[in-house]
Order: C-alpha cells, then sequence, then structure tokens
C-alpha cells in the first residue's frame, strides 16, 4: 500500500475540484483522478508540480499529459465496467492507471524501451496489473483484438486503419489527429465498412511514432 502526506491527498482532492470547474462530470473519472498518485509517475523533484494541471516532461522526451487533457480523454472514451480497452503510448502509466480504475481490461502497448520499464515498476508499485506490451502501436494488438474501446494518447498523423479494424462494431476510438497540433476525434465503428467521426477541439500531443521499419 502506498503512504502519502495529508498534503498530496489534498492537492489531489483540488485537482478534481479544478477538473470540475473544465466540465468533467463522469464520477468514476473524477474518483480515479482522486485516488491515482499522479506524482509516482514523475521525477521525485517534481512532486510539489505534480497535481497542477500542466504537462510534465519525462523520459525520453516524451511529457505526462496535462490532467484536463487525460481527464477529458477518459471522459470522451466513456469506459464501462469489463469492457476491454487498448492504449496506444503506455508513456509514464498515469493514463493507463487512470483507466485501470475504470475497468482491469486493459491493453496497453509501449515503442519506447525505457518508458515502457519505468511503467512496468510503477504499477507493481501500485499492485495493479495491466496488460503491458514493448511494441509499435500503428499496429496495435491484433492478436487480442477485438477491443470494446481505443484510447491513443499521442497524435497521430493519420486514423491507423490497423487500430480500426480492431475495433468491435459498436466501438469507440479516441485520437488525436494532426501534426504540429491535433484535433480530437471520436470515432464510432458502425460496421466493417462504415465509421463515424465527431471532433472535440484542438490540443498538442508529442508525436506517435512510427516503427523504424515501417
Amino acid at each position: 500500500m502506498i503512504q502519502e502526506s495529508l498534503l498530496l491527498q489534498g492537492m489531489r482532492n483540488k485537482l478534481v475540484e479544478n477538473l470540475k470547474l473544465k466540465g468533467i462530470t463522469n464520477p468514476q473519472v473524477l474518483d480515479a483522478f482522486r485516488t491515482v498518485p499522479r506524482h509516482l509517475f514523475m521525477d521525485l523533484s517534481l512532486e510539489r508540480v505534480a497535481y497542477e494541471d500542466r504537462a510534465i516532461e519525462i523520459l525520453c522526451n516524451q511529457t505526462i499529459s496535462q490532467p484536463s487533457t487525460v481527464a477529458f480523454q477518459t471522459q470522451l472514451l466513456d469506459v464501462k465496467n469489463r469492457e476491454k480497452i487498448l492504449e496506444i503510448g503506455t508513456g509514464s502509466g498515469y493514463q493507463t492507471a487512470i483507466l485501470y480504475r475504470l475497468t482491469s481490461r486493459i491493453y496497453t502497448i509501449e515503442r519506447q524501451k525505457p518508458l515502457y520499464d519505468a511503467a512496468l515498476r510503477i504499477f507493481e508499485r501500485l499492485n495493479i496489473h495491466p496488460n503491458c506490451f514493448f511494441g509499435d502501436g500503428y499496429k496495435g494488438l491484433p492478436g487480442f483484438a477485438p477491443f470494446d474501446k481505443i484510447l491513443v494518447t499521442c497524435g497521430a498523423p493519420f486514423v491507423p486503419q490497423d487500430l480500426v479494424d480492431q475495433l468491435k462494431t459498436g466501438g469507440v476510438m479516441v485520437i488525436p489527429v494532426g501534426d504540429e497540433k491535433q484535433t480530437m476525434y471520436k470515432i464510432t465503428k458502425i460496421s466493417d465498412k462504415e465509421i463515424i467521426s465527431e471532433q472535440f477541439g484542438n490540443f498538442k500531443f508529442v508525436p506517435m511514432l512510427k516503427d523504424k521499419q515501417r
């Protein structure tokens, strides 16, 4: 069990109140942010700013997204208990841990080995058990498909068809699409030949990296 100070718990409660002001209303999502210790996913020296609403640099020139962005994507995905979720871009593991609070059927993939290894250590410390894979996010995890929902946590230049193919009929993918800046898309798979795309504002994510062989 993670031992932490009342100060950190209070900072997390304040974060939740700020998320409410920014339009996060899903009670399960808010409970996840109240529970998951964001400070564990970054350098110890940054503990005092861990619950500010800002992105923070982590290993491999990547970032842990600002909490309001993580909450926005999570609420948009609308995860139900026992749904099977694929996350593209484990990163620090913070978003993974938030999703795990909503359903334990999490599959997450990361192509940067130092990030992958660091996230595994944090998950072990938190005693949570997402299914973690080191590999190419563009390809997804076809051996474990289909998925109820897919969440992409990095900026993709296009919507990968491999990921659409791995959605169940009726499934949903939330993905930021663009180069320098991205538009947040919610994609609903109507059939093998039809999808519906909705746009939900502009964001800025680190780029979704391609496998060197692509």
